[in-house]
């Protein structure tokens, strides 16, 4: 989603288990994204607590916003707005800012810091066996009993509330030189492939672009087909690179 002063990345959650809702993930997330549009005059925290709850508004009535897969997404939001960049990240999206001072990395692990032992049970089973099919939902339960909790993690779904748990800031534009934002799926580039790191990512943003990079992990994802050497929930995940620059 971008505008002339706003971009944002959204990555719907993987869904494993019922939701209580007659729509799926890609709805949720076209829907909270033009409602972003909607909102994008006002400071990402405010944008961002009112798409979710004209969301919420537009399927309460035959959905069950209270069930606990109720869909669900992570987010990165950039702002220009005025002398400053406002950012925000909620859930596994990685927001990197180049400034001339220097790289800023913003990235919300919360999630991962969750279901710790589903996980672990998980990345030992080979992808694509039963065994790991009924992991994955187990970890999911847990994942999901930790989502919008205190002491779990925060990613938009139907309370506007998590917004005042997202990783948010400002700096100065005048340092600013590029943004990018990446979904876990897209920053696998970095963790766990360890095909670049952050400065090289971005150097080869400016001159491969995103998709060169998404290719790259795809090749990354194909060479380990099961899980073996880099143990994770999906072989492929959906990737997606939003680069903005501030050309002086």
């Amino acid at each position: 989603m971008a505008t002339a002063d706003m971009a944002a990345v959204l990555d719907g959650a993987t869904v494993r288990t019922a939701t209580g809702c007659i729509h799926g993930v890609p709805w949720y997330v076209e829907n909270l994204a033009g409602a972003l549009v909607k909102h994008k005059e006002l400071p990402p925290a405010e944008a961002l607590a009112g798409a979710i709850a004209e969301t919420a508004i537009a399927h309460r009535d035959i959905c069950d916003l209270q069930h606990p897969g109720t869909p669900s997404a992570a987010l990165a939001i950039v702002q220009a707005h005025r002398d400053s960049l406002r950012y925000l990240v909620l859930g596994d999206v990685t927001l990197v800012i180049e400034t001339t001072d220097g790289l800023r990395i913003v990235t919300d692990n919360r999630v991962s810091a969750t279901a710790n032992a589903e996980r672990a049970t998980a990345d030992a089973l080979p992808a694509g066996s039963p065994e790991k099919a009924e992991a994955l939902v187990r970890m999911k339960h847990a994942e999901l009993a930790a989502r919008n909790v205190p002491g779990g993690f925060w990613i938009a779904a139907a309370d506007p509330t998590v917004v005042s748990h997202a990783l948010t800031g400002d700096i100065s534009l005048r340092i600013v030189q590029r943004a990018a934002a990446l979904t876990d799926g897209a920053a696998r580039a970095v963790s766990p492939f360890k095909l670049y790191d952050w400065p090289d990512l971005l150097s080869a943003l400016t001159t491969d672009g995103p998709s060169q990079i998404i290719k790259q992990v795809r090749a990354a994802e194909a060479a380990d087909p099961e899980g073996a050497r880099q143990p994770r929930n999906k072989i492929h995940d959906d990737a997606t690179i939003a680069v903005v620059a501030f050309p002086r």
